[in-house]
């Protein structure tokens, strides 16, 4: 982890991440636009800022737009708060997220931005394509059978594995390019009208030797709620996935259920 408080020591690095925070998605010209920069200067912090996994660039067409990334601050808040003091640090965050809700509340809204989540795990880009799409083995990291026959237009369902058989998303396969690209919308049938339609989930495998580069990126959030809710979702999920393809086991327990018990 030290690449991550190295990144994070420089107060102009910590500037962009909170550009970020607060717009995710921008290019290094609207990053520039709102700093007093030279294209230079930000290139050479973004660049720390990426070797670290603080900042992930996705590719738009010929646009490079960077998201932040939470996944070494999740590492490190497992490290060294998650054991501690956890109850008590939600239960003062919550109140401070609640303050900050209230007094933004007669504010215009904005939309929601695209969450993106980068992991790294000791496999094969065709090992990580199957973790994704093998029913068997969603049901194992995940707790839901991911049922679909993986083709461009095909629907595909997220199974609970508890025998009921209810289906908790839905959805259909936009793009399926394996070992590499796969690309769904995701429906969580929650009932809240979605005016722009379902979000979209778009998972990247980039192999470079012997690990590849998990890129999970959610788009067309209808609300900060879902966005509150696959914020802490995607981590869980990803690294039971990583467990299960680095161990051949998941997790002890199921990462998801910490949430409930702290709220």
């Amino acid at each position: 982890m030290d690449t991550v408080f190295k990144a994070l020591a420089d107060p102009t690095r910590r500037l962009l991440l909170d550009r970020l925070r607060e717009h995710n998605g921008q290019t290094l010209t609207e990053l520039c636009e709102h700093l007093d920069m030279a294209r230079q200067s930000a290139t050479q912090h973004l660049d720390v800022l990426g070797k670290a996994g603080l900042v992930t660039v996705v590719r738009r067409g010929r646009e490079r737009l960077h998201y932040l990334n939470p996944a070494p601050i999740h590492e490190i808040d497992e490290r060294w708060i998650s054991g501690f003091d956890k109850p008590r640090m939600l239960a003062l965050s919550a109140i401070k997220h609640q303050a900050e809700e209230y007094a933004m509340a007669t504010e215009a809204a904005t939309s929601v931005p695209t969450y993106v989540y980068v992991t790294y795990i000791r496999a094969s880009a065709e090992q990580v394509w199957q973790a994704l799409t093998d029913a068997d083995l969603t049901a194992r990291y995940w707790n839901h059978a991911n049922v679909s026959d993986w083709k461009p237009g095909s629907d595909w369902e997220h199974r609970r594995v508890d025998g009921s058989g209810a289906v908790d998303v839905v959805g259909s396969v936009i793009a399926a390019e394996p070992p590499n690209r796969l690309v769904i919308t995701f429906d969580d049938s929650s009932g809240t009208e979605k005016p722009e339609g379902p979000s979209v989930v778009t998972f990247l495998a980039e192999p470079h030797e012997d690990i590849v580069r998990l890129t999970v990126t959610h788009e067309n959030l209808p609300n900060t709620e879902m966005l509150n809710g696959i914020s802490r979702g995607w981590p869980a999920v990803l690294s039971n996935l990583k467990s299960l393809l680095e161990t051949g086991e998941v997790l002890p327990q199921a990462p998801w259920e910490m949430f409930p018990s702290h709220a």
